[in-house]
């Protein structure tokens, strides 16, 4: 199939966003495909639990009860595809769903299930003896019990089903990005080797799976955004030649800048020369954004290479569970006051455990929100009046953890005065999960996709043995020569000169950061290296910090390795996922030249 442009809206970063999403890019979006992404790495091990207990769950149960509830009876009217990796670790039960939903809509669509991720069912034993099973960054063993393992898929099964008719294709874990490559390679009918076009259609992927990220959400400059009450989702208008578009529904709230965008292009990336996905390995360095109108920004200049031979796992165990518990305190020395009643809490209790024949707590973590606890040396706050206590222990055995939670409220009537907050009763311990990720052979990885209750393909996606692996084309190192003159400078945070936005990958911390203008760039590209980030991060992170350059929108990504403590649910902290880690940075103090000032966020004044 070849048409002209087609237009894919973006109805979901995560299992859990919002419910009105939908029906805005369906009623005011004028687009010709709807996606959802709800998966992440830990979403994968809940949903495995679920399954557990539930052989008829295991998938985004909200996907069907919500939000195509909502919405499908008008996409069928429309004639609009709709695209989820909502599937989770069971993707038949999620067709059931929708199958019994038609049916009461008395709509006749064709649902169809792409899986094969799944690498904890009959494919076991030939993805262990057959592949290097250490963790990718660690290097540790694969752990033997396991709550999860999937293979990341790619796009080419959802453009397969697509192809065969499917009005609705769910997926288990794929890459995010695929759920909108797959559409594209469908309807332009892409070749397999067309990297620099798959590389194109990967990015309008990439910027779109986390839904408003790049129209508003989570911006640096979030005063500029109209109206967080209407949150704009975003569109991607893509063309045959793989360049595109990013819009946003008429006439609601959010925004659409060459800053918005940038932002989202350089969340979670890592190396953008060698941004790896199951169809393309990707190369975002010459990526320019050009603002055509208000809330339009134009896309062009991905390129790619060959994706290799593999795909990647992720694979998440439990490591007995933690407990977070929180409370107010309130007066004078309030920080010193709640330190004091959490390690005195934490002391009782390992004292009680010891007693009792259990272990310590494997791990504790305190921190005194409001103190500026996760700026560590840069905080200002030190002297707050009112803050929040929180705690997180971790402990193999959950009995120990119980314990501790009916002891916690001994703190408010023997311990520092002024706390408050108990009404929310006893918190509970969760299981911490982490996650392992290693390399599995495309050829050992049997995709399967199901059209209503027929299976209609069962094979590999290896990649062609013809073409020659190669990695993405690094642009050469920008010499950016320093600034000249001695004019006298000034002290600024680095917000005045840059916009940011910070995820996490596992323990790694990835924050992007873009210069509000290219005269800036000279003055970044000496003064914020990677040194210097990794010397304002030193209390918080224990590994190498690496810097990648992006020419193309005037930007840099710096990659903080065992940066979160484990991160996701592995981490004790209160941002485990490293999610301000943007905004901390940009609190930084830096001295500027004067000469500078006229390109800054304030303009000098």
């Amino acid at each position: 199939m070849n048409k002209s442009n087609v237009r894919i809206g973006g109805a979901s970063a995560f299992y859990g966003d919002s419910q009105l999403s939908a029906r805005q890019l369906v009623e005011k979006g004028d687009i010709n495909y709807l996606v959802f992404d709800y998966l992440a790495e830990v979403t994968m091990a809940i949903l495995s639990q679920a399954k557990t207990k539930n052989e008829n769950l295991g998938y985004a149960v909200d996907f069907v009860t919500v939000a195509m509830k909502d919405v499908l009876q008008d996409c069928a009217t429309k004639k609009i595809k709709i695209i989820a990796n909502a599937g989770g670790v069971n993707v038949p039960a999620c067709i059931e769903a929708l199958n019994a939903l038609c049916k009461s809509l008395n709509l006749n669509l064709n649902i169809a299930g792409v899986s094969g991720d799944n690498l904890l069912s009959d494919m076991r034993d030939t993805v262990l003896a057959n592949s290097n099973t250490d963790d990718i960054d660690s290097g540790n063993s694969l752990p033997d019990t396991l709550a999860s393992m999937n293979a990341y898929l790619g796009a080419q099964p959802i453009a397969d089903a697509l192809d065969a008719g499917a009005d609705i294709v769910v997926t288990g874990r794929v890459v995010d990005s695929a759920l909108v490559l797959g559409p594209l390679i469908h309807e332009f009918s892409w070749s397999k080797d067309d990297y620099n076009t798959l590389a194109q259609g990967a990015l309008a992927g990439h910027l779109l799976e986390c839904g408003a990220q790049c129209t508003g959400g989570n911006f640096t400059d979030w005063e500029l955004v109209p109206d967080f009450s209407d949150m704009s989702y975003p569109i991607a208008e893509v063309e045959p030649n793989g360049e595109f578009t990013i819009v946003i529904p008429p006439q609601t709230g959010g925004l659409v800048t060459t800053h918005s965008v940038a932002e989202q292009l350089l969340y979670e990336i890592g190396d953008p020369a060698n941004y790896r996905l199951p169809d393309v390995c990707c190369d975002f360095t010459g990526v320019t954004l050009q603002q055509e109108q208000d809330n339009a920004v134009r896309v062009t200049g991905g390129r790619g290479s060959s994706p290799g031979y593999h795909y990647k796992v992720c694979a998440t165990y439990i490591d007995g569970y933690k407990l977070s518990g929180t409370f107010f305190i309130a007066g004078f020395q309030a920080k010193q006051k709640a330190l004091t009643n959490i390690q005195a809490l934490i002391a009782r209790t390992e004292r009680a455990l010891q007693q009792k024949g259990l272990a310590p707590f494997a791990n504790t973590c305190i921190e005194i929100l409001g103190s500026e606890a996760t700026f560590g040396p840069h905080a200002s706050n030190e002297h707050s009046r009112e803050v929040i206590a929180k705690f997180t222990l971790h402990h193999c055995n959950i009995k120990a953890l119980y314990f501790c939670a009916s002891e916690m409220a001994y703190l408010a009537t023997s311990a520092a005065p002024g706390m408050a907050g108990f009404g929310a009763g006893r918190p509970k311990p969760q299981p911490l999960i982490r996650v392992h990720s290693f390399l599995v052979s495309k050829d050992d990885v049997a995709v399967t996709i199901q059209k209503n209750q027929e299976v209609i393909n069962q094979g590999t996606y290896e990649t062609d043995t013809n073409i020659q692996l190669s990695v993405g084309t690094r642009y050469a190192e920008t010499r950016l020569s320093a600034p000249e003159g001695n004019d006298g400078v000034v002290t600024l945070p680095l917000v005045e000169l840059v916009c940011a936005r910070s995820g996490d990958k596992g323990d790694n911390l990835n924050i992007g950061v873009v210069a509000r203008h290219p005269e800036l760039l000279p003055f970044l590209y000496h003064t914020l290296t990677a040194e210097t980030v990794k010397a304002f991060f030193a209390y918080s992170v224990k590994g190498k910090v690496t810097r990648y350059e992006l020419p193309g929108i005037g930007g840099f990504n710096f990659l903080l390795t065992q940066a979160l403590g484990g991160g996701g649910t592995a981490s004790l902290r209160t941002d485990s996922q490293g999610k301000s880690a943007a905004q901390t940075l940009l609190t930084m103090p830096i001295s500027v030249p004067i000469s500078l000032l006229p390109f800054t966020k304030s303009k000098g004044e």
